[in-house]
């Protein structure tokens, strides 16, 4: 019994370690504590109300999955609620009816401290409605900050947006205003970003992109063979990948922005992957079978100029640069006996281990601000039980991610720093989902055939 005790303390103990770090590293990321913010269902006059549904939803999502605000729970509102900053009105002091008796407040319609005293204790209330003119969806936003005492000195966004007249335009509205709102807690939108994938749901394994959100899901290749392992250069305008079209594996530079293929010339090897482009899109990093071995090496941006960086007998692939220190990359050996987490300067120089040596380690990925790293590693478990891990690199410590939730992989950084998109096969497929740093909000964003190694762009400069 008392055994039994000392055991279930001890997992105890390590569950509350395991939060306290994944709490540690939200703060750390988004920056502190949240401030708490009320999203009022905005309402819209004539054909505009059609699109209000979507457009509260989007507005809502945006801001609660941004993962730096705490959203102020709806079945707390008041049921009078503004639509523009004319519907404020101050409540009116009654004097005392008898001596003694504190004077009251008569509410004369809706007013700032509805939303910052209980139950909704909000720091800021967003607010607005829609219209419709020369047929187009128009959106009065409001941000307000519910700390400040009267009207002109609350508001803090009191912007028009525009959009088209169907759902598209309520979703481009909400987005918008969402962004703005984002902006003042010094966050970014990932409006306009792009995550590129594999995917076989045509029957082989072809290059695909969709909007942050899932949205607008297209296939890039088409060459009915495999290719896998997309990267995306810097300023969004290139993506590389290995694709086995040609016979030999390969990688191939595709313009985004025109569809086009780059040239790019490829060493004659049994193992071509893992392509990464440099911090300044000049160069790039790849693997690839030299001497019997898989090893890193660079190249211009048309494989002119190709250099070897390992000299191992062992594999060492998936290369990726420090994107604030470019002298600086970390990669995945297999020199220790496991394929490990090793960091090195860009010449091979100044070796170091960063795992523990435990399992196996995969996929590395730097934050967008260069100190947190995250990867997939089994720590010890059963071959191919990987789970998704961060590490602050300065300090060393690895915090767990996922638990127990099918195998987890192929983690990347959001523009924003503050999400990351993986593939997971829960169930008979694999499938791509999104979460925040700390694990939590966990959003599933493919849903047809399997869909694997994840990249995210901000999208075109």
């Amino acid at each position: 019994m008392k055994k039994n005790i000392v055991v279930a303390f001890s997992m105890l103990a390590a569950c509350v370690l395991m939060l306290a770090q994944q709490a540690d590293i939200n703060l750390r990321i988004t920056g502190g504590e949240k401030p708490v913010i009320a999203v009022i269902d905005f309402r819209g006059s004539a054909d505009a109300q059609r699109y209000m549904d979507t457009f509260n939803q989007t507005l809502w999502d945006e801001l609660s999955g941004s993962g730096i605000l705490k959203m102020a729970a709806k079945s707390t509102y008041p049921l009078n609620t503004p639509q523009r900053p004319q519907d404020f009105h101050p409540p009116s002091q009654i004097a005392p009816a008898r001596r003694g008796e504190a004077p009251r407040t008569q509410s004369n319609g809706p007013w700032l401290t509805d939303w910052s005293n209980p139950p909704v204790s909000a720091n800021y209330l967003a607010f607005g409605y829609t219209g419709v003119q020369d047929g187009r969806l128009v959106l009065s936003g409001f941000l307000f900050n519910l700390a400040q005492q009267d009207l002109n000195s609350a508001q803090v966004i009191g912007k028009l947006y525009f959009g088209s007249l169907d759902a598209e335009g309520a979703r481009k509205v909400a987005r918008e205003f969402a962004a703005d709102i984002l902006q003042q807690f010094g966050a970014k939108s990932l409006a306009g970003s792009k995550i590129y994938f594999v995917s076989d749901r045509t029957g082989s394994k072809e290059i695909w992109s969709m909007d942050y959100d899932g949205s607008n899901q297209s296939q890039i290749t088409r060459y009915k063979s495999t290719s896998s392992m997309p990267a995306v250069s810097p300023d969004g305008k290139m993506v590389a990948f290995t694709t086995y079209a040609q016979g030999n594996p390969k990688i191939m530079i595709f313009s985004t922005e025109t569809s086009r293929r780059i040239p790019f010339y490829n060493p004659v090897s049994s193992v071509v992957e893992t392509p990464e482009f440099t911090p300044d899109g000049a160069r790039i990093l790849f693997s690839a079978t030299i001497d019997g071995w898989t090893q890193i090496c660079e190249a211009n941006i048309d494989g002119s100029n190709m250099r070897r960086i390992s000299h191992v007998r062992s594999i060492e692939v998936s290369a990726k640069v420090n994107p604030k220190n470019p002298s600086q990359m970390v990669y995945i050996s297999g020199k220790s006996g496991h394929q490990q987490l090793w960091r090195s300067t860009i010449d091979g120089g100044d070796q170091e281990m960063l795992t523990s040596g435990e399992g196996d380690v995969a996929n590395p990925s730097w934050s967008p601000n260069g100190q947190y790293l995250a990867f997939a590693w089994t720590r010890g478990y059963e071959i191919g039980g990987f789970n998704i891990f961060v590490m602050d690199v300065a300090k060393r410590v690895p915090v767990q991610l996922t638990h127990g939730n099918g195998r987890n992989e192929n983690p990347w950084w959001a523009p924003d720093g503050v999400h990351l998109v993986f593939s997971t096969k829960r169930g008979a497929a694999t499938q791509i989902y999104t979460m925040l740093a700390d694990g939590t909000h966990v959003q599933q964003i493919t849903t047809q055939g399997n869909n694997i190694q994840p990249v995210w762009s901000k999208g075109i400069n």
